[in-house]
C-alpha cells in the first residue's frame, strides 16, 4: 500500500512540474512576441528574431495561438525591414491559424497589417482589409484595435489627398487611443495631423503638432517615427525656404533611417534633398541626387514590390479557390454519406415506428379482448348474483312454507291425538267391560269395529290433508 502511495505522490509531482513547465514556456512566448512587436520601430531585425525564437518554443508546445502570434510579429518585423513578400506570407500564416482558432480579434489585427502592406499601391485593396479588420473590431467592441482601423484608414485617405476625411479618422483614432492611454499610437495621430494640415497649408499649426509628435518619439526612442517625422518636417522648411533647418532635419533623418536600415526612408530623404536644391536652384547638387536616385528609384521599388505583392496575392487566391473546391468535394462527400445515414436511420425509425404502431394496436386489442371477458365476468357475476338471490328467496319461502306446514303437523297432530284419543279411550273401556263380562261379546265387536273405524277415517282423513296442499292451507 505504501509504495501504490509513493508513486501516486510522484506522479502528481510529475504532472505538477510539467504543467508549471509548460505555463512558463508559453509566457516566454508571450513575452518574446510582445518584446518583438515593441521593437518593430526601432530595431526591426530583433523584431524577426525574437518572433522566431517564440515560434521554435511554441512549435515545440504545439501552442497554437502563440504560433499564430509569431507568424504576425514576424510579418510586422519584415514590413517594417521593407521585405514585403516575406511579411505577407507570415501574414497570411498568421491568419490561417487565428482562422483556425475562431480568434477574430487577431483576425482582425492581421487585416490591418496586410493593409498596411498595400498601403502605398493598392488603396482600395488596402481600404479593404481596414474594412474587414474595423468590422470585427465593431462587432467585438474592442477599442485599441477600432482605433487602429480608424488610424489606417485616415492613412489610405490620405494618400488619395482626402484630407479633411482623413482628419477625420485620424481625430477619433486619437480620442480612443487617448483613453487607451496608448502614447505610442497617440505620437502617430499627431504626426499624422501634422502632415495633413502642412497638406492643407497650415503650417502653423502642421509645426506645432509636428514638434509634439518629434519630443515624444525621441523620448521613447522611436526611431522610425522619428525619420518619419523629419521627412515631414524637411518637407515643412523647404516648403517655407528655410533651408538650413531642412537640411538639419534631413541630416537627422538620414541618420535615423541608416540605424533602422530603413531603405525606403533613406530614398525619400533623397528625393527631398533633390526637391530642395532644385528649388534652391543649386542644379549641380540636385543632379547628383537625381542620379543616386535613379540607381535605386523608390517608385521603381514600389511598383515591382506592388507586383510581387499582387501576383503573391493572386497565387493565395488561387490556393483559397483550390481549397473550396476541395472544401466543396469534401462537403458533398459529406452529404452523401449525411444523406444514405439519414436514409438508414430514417428506415429504422419508420420500421421502430411500425413495431410501437403494431405493439400499440396488439395491446389495444388485447385490452378490447381484457374489457370484453371483465363485461362477460360481470354479467356472469351478475348472473350469479340473481341466481344467488332468487334462490335465497327460493330458500325464504321454502322455509317460510315448511315452517307453516310444521306448525299446522303441530296443529294436525294435536288435533289427530284429541280425535284418536275419544277411539282409543272407547276402545280400551270396551276392552276391559268384555273382560269383566259386563258387555256382549257381539257388541263389543261391533263397537270396536266402530271405534277403529273411526280411528282409520281420522288417520285417512289426517293423510289427505297432509298430502293436499289445498287442504294444509286452509
Amino acid at each position: 500500500m505504501k509504495k501504490y502511495f509513493i508513486l501516486i505522490l510522484f506522479s502528481l509531482v510529475a504532472i505538477c512540474a510539467l504543467t508549471n513547465g509548460y505555463g512558463q514556456d508559453t509566457s516566454m512566448v508571450i513575452k518574446l512576441n510582445k518584446l518583438g512587436f515593441d521593437n518593430r520601430m526601432n530595431n526591426p531585425d530583433q523584431t524577426v528574431a525574437n518572433a522566431a525564437k517564440a515560434m521554435v518554443i511554441a512549435q515545440r508546445l504545439n501552442y497554437k495561438e502563440g504560433i499564430g502570434e509569431s507568424y504576425r510579429v514576424k510579418g510586422i518585423g519584415y514590413y517594417y525591414l521593407n521585405q514585403k513578400i516575406k511579411a505577407i506570407d507570415n501574414f497570411l500564416n498568421a491568419i490561417d491559424c487565428f482562422q483556425k482558432l475562431n480568434d477574430l480579434r487577431s483576425v482582425g489585427k492581421v487585416n490591418n497589417n496586410i493593409g498596411n502592406l498595400y498601403i502605398d499601391n493598392d488603396y482600395d485593396l488596402s481600404l479593404e482589409y481596414f474594412q474587414k479588420a474595423l468590422v470585427i473590431a465593431q462587432k467585438l467592441s474592442d477599442k485599441k484595435l477600432i482605433a487602429t482601423s480608424y488610424l489606417n484608414i485616415g492613412n489610405v485617405y490620405y494618400r488619395k489627398n482626402k484630407f479633411n476625411q482623413a482628419l477625420t479618422y485620424y481625430d477619433r483614432s486619437d480620442v480612443l487611443y487617448g483613453d487607451l492611454k496608448d502614447t505610442v499610437n497617440q505620437i502617430q495621430c499627431l504626426q499624422n495631423k501634422g502632415v495633413m494640415y502642412f497638406n492643407l497649408h497650415q503650417y502653423d499649426r502642421a509645426e506645432s503638432l509636428l514638434l509634439q509628435a518629434n519630443k515624444a518619439a525621441k523620448k521613447m526612442d522611436l526611431i522610425v517615427t522619428v525619420a518619419s517625422i523629419d521627412l515631414t518636417f524637411a518637407d515643412l522648411y523647404i516648403s517655407q525656404k528655410k533651408y538650413a533647418q531642412a537640411e538639419k532635419i534631413i541630416d537627422e533623418g538620414v541618420a535615423f533611417a541608416r540605424m533602422v536600415k530603413n531603405d525606403v526612408i533613406e530614398s525619400d530623404f533623397k528625393y527631398t534633398s533633390y526637391q530642395m536644391e532644385l528649388r534652391r536652384k543649386n542644379y549641380e547638387a540636385a543632379l547628383h541626387y537625381l542620379q543616386d536616385i535613379s540607381k535605386n528609384d523608390s517608385v521603381v521599388y514600389k511598383n515591382n514590390s506592388s507586383t510581387q505583392l499582387n501576383v503573391k496575392l493572386e497565387q493565395i487566391k488561387q490556393q483559397a479557390r483550390q481549397k473550396e473546391n476541395e472544401f466543396l468535394l469534401a462537403r458533398q462527400q459529406y452529404d452523401r454519406v449525411k444523406f444514405w445515414g439519414v436514409a438508414i436511420v430514417a428506415g429504422l425509425l419508420m420500421v421502430l415506428v411500425g413495431l410501437l404502431v403494431s405493439n400499440v394496436k396488439r395491446k389495444a386489442k388485447t385490452n378490447d379482448q381484457l374489457t370484453n371477458l371483465n363485461a362477460e365476468v360481470s354479467r356472469q357475476k351478475d348472473n350469479l348474483d340473481r341466481i344467488n338471490h332468487h334462490l335465497e328467496e327460493i330458500i325464504d319461502e321454502r322455509t317460510k312454507d315448511l315452517q307453516i306446514k310444521n306448525k299446522k303437523l303441530s296443529e294436525y297432530s294435536s288435533y289427530l291425538s284429541h280425535q284418536i284419543r275419544g277411539p282409543i279411550a272407547t276402545l280400551k273401556g270396551l276392552m276391559n267391560l268384555e273382560k269383566e263380562g259386563l258387555v256382549d261379546q257381539q257388541e263389543c265387536i261391533k263397537m270396536m269395529n266402530k271405534c277403529v273405524g273411526e280411528i282409520d277415517n281420522k288417520i285417512i282423513e289426517m293423510s289427505d290433508m297432509l298430502h293436499d296442499p289445498v287442504k294444509t292451507s286452509l
